[in-house]
C-alpha cells in the first residue's frame, strides 16, 4: 500500500508543478471545486482501490503465477465494488469525469486497477454500467 501512496504523492506532485503545460489534473477554481477533487481522490483510494487490488490480484496475476484463486474472496470484493460503482455511475450520470467535465487526477488514479479489471472476467462489473464504462 505504501507504494500506492507513494505515486499519488509523485503524480500530485507532477500536476501541481507542472499544471501550466499540457492537461490540467488539477481543479484549480473555487474551494467547493477544490473539494470535489479531493473528495472522489479519497474515494478511489479509500473504497476503489482495495476491492480492486484484490480482484486483479486473484483474476489476473494469480494465473499468471499458477496460483489458485479464492472464489470466495473475489466475490466478496467484487460485492464491494459493485456498491462503489454504483455510487460512481449515479455521479458519472451528472458529470463527463469524476470530480468535474475535464480528466483530472482522480479519474488518473484509477486507470491502472481499471486496465487489468478489464482483463478479467470482472470487467462485467464495468461493462453493465455505461456511464462507468465510458
Amino acid at each position: 500500500m505504501g507504494l500506492v501512496k507513494e505515486s499519488r504523492a509523485v503524480t500530485y506532485y507532477i500536476a501541481h508543478e507542472y499544471d501550466d503545460k499540457g492537461t490540467g489534473l488539477l481543479i484549480t477554481g473555487s474551494n467547493n471545486e477544490t473539494a470535489v477533487l479531493k473528495l472522489w481522490k479519497e474515494v478511489e483510494a479509500h473504497q476503489f482501490n482495495y476491492p480492486t487490488s484484490t480482484v486483479v490480484w486473484k483474476l489476473f496475476y494469480k494465473p499468471i503465477f499458477g496460483m489458485a484463486t479464492d472464489a470466495a474472496i473475489v466475490e466478496e470484493n467484487e460485492t464491494k465494488l459493485r456498491k462503489v460503482l454504483d455510487v460512481y455511475k449515479t455521479r458519472l450520470a451528472q458529470s463527463k469525469y469524476l470530480a468535474s467535465d475535464n480528466f483530472t487526477l482522480a479519474d488518473l488514479y484509477h486507470v491502472p486497477n481499471i486496465q487489468y479489471l478489464l482483463a478479467t472476467s470482472a470487467k462485467k462489473l464495468l461493462k453493465s454500467r455505461p456511464h462507468v464504462s465510458a
